[in-house]
């Protein structure tokens, strides 16, 4: 059994082989850390993707309110933009960040 281990491991194939993984893993412009690199860049473009695709469908529905639904193009007239009508005034808390809680 030892022999059969000497044998394959003093063959020049071998550290060939060997020389070319070790090239592969490390000093190769897609070596594994670049691999990990771009995926991780992967996941996180995926993920905000999906955030902004989410964003995106709730402008969409907000939007097609905003169009046809006037009791809503009222309510975000007055929280938005603080409109008001004639006889109404119009008071803006705003609230203290520095304060303890």
């Amino acid at each position: 059994m030892k022999d059969f281990f000497f044998k394959y491991i003093h063959n020049k194939y071998f550290y060939t082989a060997l020389a070319f993984v070790v090239w592969m893993l490390f000093f190769d412009s897609d070596n594994i850390r670049e691999q990990l690199k771009l995926s991780n860049t992967i996941k996180h473009l995926e993920n905000q993707k999906d955030y902004y695709s989410k964003e995106i469908s709730k402008n969409r529905a907000s939007l097609k309110a905003l169009k046809y639904d006037t009791t809503q193009l009222e309510k975000f007239a007055r929280e938005k933009y603080f409109m008001k009508k004639d006889n109404e005034d119009v008071y803006v808390v705003v609230k203290d960040s520095t304060a303890k809680k």
